[in-house]
C-alpha cells in the first residue's frame, strides 16, 4: 500500500512527453510537405491539361486546346528540358504522351522522325532511335538531323565517328538548303559542330 504514490510522478512525465512527441511528429510531417513541394510530381490525371510554359516563364499552358502540331512540339520541348536538367523520371513520364501526340500528326517527315528519335534516345531506347535515324537517312543520306541522331545513338565508337565525318562533310551544303527543321533545331546542330571541332583538338 505504501507504493501507490509512485504513480503520480509517472503521470506527470506523460503530461509533458506526449505533447512533445506530438509536436515532433507534426514538425516532421510539415517538413516533408515542404520538401515534396520543391519537386512537383507530374499530373497523371490530366496529361494534356495545364502545364508550365516550355519557355520557362512560369506561365501555364493549356495543351488540350492546342493544335496537334503545337501540342507535339510543346511535349517534345518538355521532355527535352526535363532531360537536360536531369529529371529523367519526369522526362520518361511525359515521353509516351509526346510520342502519342506525334502519332496523331499522321505520316512522319524527317523533322517528325528526328523529334521521335530524340524522345526514344532520352528514355534509353537506342534501337528505336536508330531506326528513326535510318529512316531519315534512307530518304536523304546527308540530312544533318538524321546524321546527328545516328551519331547520338550509334552502337559503337567507330560508327559514331563515321557518322560524325559524314555530318561534317555534309554541313555546308545542307545548311545552304535551309530546311525548316534545321532552323528549329539549330541549337542541336551547332552543339554537334562544336563537339566535332573539340574532338579534333
Amino acid at each position: 500500500m505504501t507504493r501507490k504514490p509512485a504513480a503520480k510522478p509517472l503521470r506527470s512525465i506523460f503530461t509533458w512527453v506526449i505533447p512533445i512527441m506530438a509536436v515532433a511528429v507534426l514538425g516532421g510531417y510539415l517538413a516533408g510537405e515542404r520538401v515534396g513541394a520543391r519537386e512537383p510530381a507530374p499530373d497523371a490525371a490530366s496529361p494534356l491539361g495545364r502545364a508550365e510554359s516550355p519557355k520557362g516563364d512560369g506561365g501555364p499552358v493549356d495543351l488540350a486546346s492546342m493544335a496537334p502540331q503545337e501540342r507535339a512540339s510543346r511535349l517534345y520541348d518538355r521532355v527535352m528540358r526535363y532531360s537536360e536538367i536531369g529529371r529523367l523520371d519526369s522526362a520518361r513520364f511525359f515521353a509516351p504522351m509526346a510520342l502519342q501526340a506525334y502519332v496523331a500528326l499522321g505520316t512522319p517527315d524527317a523533322h517528325t522522325r528526328y523529334d521521335i528519335g530524340m524522345i526514344w534516345a532520352v528514355v534509353g531506347d537506342s534501337l528505336k532511335a536508330r531506326s528513326e535515324a535510318e529512316n531519315i537517312l534512307n530518304e536523304r543520306p546527308t540530312h544533318l538531323l538524321g546524321l546527328l541522331l545516328a551519331m547520338r545513338t550509334a552502337a559503337t565508337p567507330s560508327l559514331r565517328a563515321a557518322y560524325q565525318r559524314r555530318f561534317i562533310a555534309a554541313k555546308t551544303a545542307e545548311l545552304a538548303a535551309a530546311l525548316p527543321e534545321y532552323d528549329e533545331h539549330r541549337h542541336d546542330i551547332e552543339g554537334a559542330l562544336r563537339a566535332a571541332a573539340a574532338a579534333k583538338k
